[in-house]
């Protein structure tokens, strides 16, 4: 993601985009045990995929 946006700072953009993305129900962690596990992944919610459809 911080690719396709042009970013490069992980912290502004865990701050800016990746919090507010899971206190909004759109993103959710793969690993919710394990939240700072170096393999963390993220995927959408059903509200996140529901988002994009409506486009």
């Amino acid at each position: 993601m911080m690719e396709l946006l042009g970013l490069k700072n992980r912290s502004y953009f865990s701050k800016e985009y990746l919090r507010p993305a899971i206190e909004i129900g759109v993103l959710e962690p793969m690993f919710l045990e394990q939240l700072r596990n170096p393999k963390q992944k993220y995927r959408l919610t059903e509200k996140g995929k529901s988002l994009i459809k409506k486009g």
